[in-house]
């Protein structure tokens, strides 16, 4: 399992927009990815459950990826955060 903690800087949270970006660049991975916000965890690869957190600017999550591929999609995590402005980490 790998797992690391992010800091949302957009300034309008984690919104619909990149949320389905990111959503979407996971559905290829065989990996359980979760994210965690405020004690409450959702499946990664589900817009709904990542647009239920109503995670706003300056939050920290973290996000966990379990199984063959979690290295490979953590990498892709990171990567589509940055690329979407999210998070610069």
């Amino acid at each position: 399992m790998v797992e690391k903690t992010f800091t949302i800087t957009d300034p309008a949270g984690m919104h619909a927009r990149p949320a389905s970006a990111l959503v979407g660049s996971l559905t290829k991975f065989q990996s359980d990815i979760t994210m965690e916000f405020k004690d409450k965890k959702v499946n990664l690869k589900s817009i709904l459950g990542v647009m239920s957190l109503g995670v706003p600017s300056g939050s920290q999550v973290q996000i966990a990826a379990d199984g063959a591929d979690e290295a490979e999609a953590m990498e892709t995590i990171e990567r589509v955060l940055k690329e979407q402005g999210i998070s610069n980490e």
